[in-house]
């Protein structure tokens, strides 16, 4: 089943015992910090008011802490906006009041202190919306991985089909649990990028599923598990290239991109890296599980084809 041309020789199906416990794992902790700490769902999501002050010098967030903490806002969460000048404020819905009045009110507390401070914005969401946004969001998702599982059953094979949702649906959850667990903000921004990452890892696992295809039309001996392992050899080359140069953007996204696209760089880096490693140890040993043989992917010969063929 070796390929001359070939550059890696790695037993990757000798290991997908290994890697399944590990994906266990990471799954297991996810939804264990989904259902003890949940998401931090950004104002997006939860309804409140979103204010970003700006200081003329460096500014310490304790300092505006406990300037807010006396106040009505002692729940506010403060945060730098991209240098130590600039400090955002969220603030959730308070009854009575519109966004206006909240940021008036903050503003008047921060000038009590003695560096003066200006409104960069001010932003308002109601919770109907962000339930609304939530409910929308998570709707996106499921229509977005019924009609992949569609596509790659008419594309390819229903087994196959079965292999690329189980890596989806654990990128996705992964991916979730990674903000569940470190309490990033998760808003809008962060729900596009989820369903980047599952374009993503349909793409690398499509490539796969080719070579895959491929190989057991082409080679006439050799178990399925040898097949697989070299068509996953014969891919990394090129799955090591995009995924390498795709994180290159993302992590110079990530720490120069200022703090209103870190979560989305975030969860786009922690997709391709866990939508790589699925390509290769979920989508592919599934499908091996499945059962998938060379029959499976013959093409279906018309009837009456054979006596065209006669003399």
């Amino acid at each position: 089943m070796d390929n001359p041309t070939q550059k890696f020789h790695l037993d990757f199906m000798g290991k997908r015992r290994l890697a399944f416990a590990f994906s266990v794992l990471l799954i297991s902790a996810s939804i264990v910090s989904l259902v003890t700490q949940k998401l931090n769902f950004g104002i997006d999501f939860t309804g409140g008011t979103l204010v970003e002050v700006g200081y003329r010098q460096a500014v310490e967030l304790d300092q505006v802490r406990s300037v807010l903490a006396a106040t009505e806002f002692s729940d506010a969460v403060v945060q730098y906006f991209g240098s130590a000048k600039d400090v955002l404020i969220r603030v959730a819905q308070v009854q009575g009041k519109n966004s206006a009045d909240i940021s008036d009110a903050i503003i008047a507390v921060l000038r009590q202190s003695d560096q003066p401070v200006e409104v960069r914005r001010v932003e308002f969401v109601g919770p109907q919306v962000g339930e609304d946004l939530k409910e929308d969001g998570g709707l996106a998702m499921i229509y977005a991985l019924i009609m992949i599982f569609i596509y790659i059953a008419f594309r390819f094979q229903r087994l196959f089909s079965v292999g690329a949702i189980a890596a989806l649906v654990h990128d996705v959850i992964i991916t979730i649990g990674f903000f569940s667990i470190m309490q990033m903000d998760f808003d809008l921004t962060v729900l596009a990028a989820l369903l980047a990452v599952i374009g993503y890892s349909l793409n690398d696992t499509i490539v796969v599923f080719d070579r895959i295809r491929e190989n057991f039309r082409r080679v006439r001996k050799g178990a399925p598990v040898d097949i697989i392992n070299a068509s996953l050899n014969q891919t990394l080359s090129r799955t090591l290239m995009t995924s390498l140069t795709t994180l290159l953007v993302l992590t110079a996204l990530f720490f120069l991109g200022g703090e209103v696209i870190r979560p989305f760089s975030a969860a786009l880096i922690v997709g391709v890296i866990i939508g790589t490693y699925s390509s290769i140890y979920v989508a592919s040993p599934v499908t091996l599980a499945m059962g998938i043989s060379k029959q499976d992917l013959m093409p279906v010969e018309k009837e009456g084809a054979e006596k065209d063929r006669s003399p």
